[in-house]
C-alpha cells in the first residue's frame, strides 16, 4: 500500500476544494467528526435489543414466578 506523501495530500485537498467549495468544507467536517463519535458511542455501549413479538413476552410478575416453577421434562410415550 503506497504511502501518501504532503505534496499528494495538498493534490488531494485541492481537488476536494474544487469538488465541494470552500463553504461546504465545514459541514462536511463536522458531518463526519458527528459519524465518528456516534460509531465510537455505539460500539461503547451494549444496547440489546428485544425482538420478541409483544403476544409473546412475559409478563415481569409472571417472570419472577417463573423462577420458582419446577422443571419437569415431558416425555412422549408410544
Amino acid at each position: 500500500m503506497p504511502n501518501l506523501g504532503f505534496g499528494e495530500l495538498v493534490i488531494v485537498f485541492l481537488i476536494v476544494m474544487l469538488i465541494f467549495g470552500a463553504g461546504r468544507l465545514p459541514q462536511i467536517g463536522e458531518g463526519i467528526g458527528k459519524a465518528i463519535r456516534n460509531l465510537k458511542r455505539g460500539l461503547n455501549t451494549d444496547d440489546d435489543i428485544d425482538v420478541t413479538p409483544a403476544e409473546k413476552q412475559v409478563p415481569p410478575k409472571a417472570a419472577s414466578r417463573a423462577e420458582d416453577a419446577e422443571v419437569v421434562d415431558k416425555v412422549e410415550s408410544k
